[in-house]
């Protein structure tokens, strides 16, 4: 187990280097491929009509007129060890890690999103919860009565969440819930550490909009696993030796069935947690995927490319999670 564990952390860390790589390639390499100078490139960091002496230093303190690998160099280390850039008699601290500095706005861009990283957690996070327990009890109890009023009921549903769009489901919650009927109105992000009840009451339309998406999802996939491990042999055989009903679903059907779920949970996971773009502008959330959208709507190549590097860690690590579960779930995988 122990090696297992050690294999899938060197891979996680040679994956996070590789994004890393194709990631500095996507806002720097492909521009100079495409024709862009060395100028322009600069020019897009420094606002709207920037003056020659801006871009110039920009381009200095990013090394845009030095090769690629020794950008890439000063890339990496930049993540690890910070950085410095000079504009004018006082020198300017992006710390560790560095993942950009706005040259627009003259503001780390790592201190933004750890600002806004609670806001992210807690939207997906809380969705997580219901959506597992909603979406996979939903899919035990269809497997398990196949073609009754349930199955057909909740499956139809799950088809309806599947079709439905979040920015759909979730202005339809803000209408009925908050404007119609104002059970959760003035919505805005509470710190849990201020207020639990309001951080929970603030949160609710946002995670049954997001549940409610996934957990269709969810159902679907454990129905079709359960349904097809319920009819394999050593179920049958434990049955016959005596067993006990639940815990032949729970210990033998389910712990089965839950291995794509543990996967697409995983790709899930990391993808919300490096920013629910749509939930958080439908309902106002300043967190990661608020910021990014900013970001790209001020065209700040700074702050993207710490946002897609955040979401990038995001998902590694979630994948890194959901391989050690494996293991946990099913001990053949530890031998791969």
């Amino acid at each position: 187990m122990f090696a297992y564990i050690i294999r899938r952390t060197f891979a996680a860390l040679l994956l996070l280097l590789v994004v890393s790589a194709v990631t500095f390639a996507i806002f720097f390499l492909l521009p100079a491929l495409a024709g862009e100078t060395t100028d322009q490139l600069a020019a897009q960091y420094v606002g709207k009509n920037p003056s020659p002496e801006a871009v110039l230093a920009v381009k200095q303190n990013l090394g845009f007129d030095q090769p690629l690998y020794v950008q890439y160099g000063r890339f990496l280390k930049a993540l690890v060890s910070g950085a410095e850039y000079k504009f004018g008699p006082d020198p300017v601290t992006c710390h560790v890690p560095c993942f950009g500095y706005s040259f627009k706005n003259h503001i780390e861009v790592w201190p933004e999103i750890t600002s806004r990283i609670p806001v992210t957690f807690s939207l997906a996070i809380g969705a997580a919860v219901l959506w597992l327990l909603s979406g996979v009890s939903t899919g035990v109890v269809s497997a398990l009565k196949p073609k009754s009023i349930f199955d057909r009921l909740s499956m139809g549903v799950a088809l309806a969440g599947v079709s439905m769009p979040i920015f759909f489901t979730g202005a339809l919650l803000l209408t009925a819930f908050s404007f119609e009927l104002p059970l959760f109105d003035n919505l805005t992000y509470v710190d849990f550490t201020d207020d639990p009840l309001m951080w929970a009451r603030n949160l609710v339309l946002p995670w049954v909009s997001l549940a409610f998406l996934y957990s269709a999802l969810y159902a679907r996939l454990t129905r079709a696993g359960m349904l097809e491990t319920m009819s394999e042999d050593y179920i049958r055989t434990a049955r016959a030796k005596g067993l006990v009903e639940r815990k032949v679903i729970v210990r033998h059907g389910l712990r089965s069935a839950l291995t794509p779920i543990i996967t697409i949970f995983g790709m899930d996971l990391g993808l919300l947690l490096g920013g629910a773009l749509i939930t958080e502008q439908v309902f106002s959330m300043q967190g990661i995927g608020f910021y990014a959208v900013s970001a790209i709507r001020d065209n700040d190549l700074p702050k993207v490319l710490g946002v897609t590097l955040t979401a990038a860690f995001f998902i590694v690590i979630c994948n890194l999670l959901v391989d050690l579960l494996y293991a946990a779930v099913d001990p053949r995988v530890r031998l791969s």
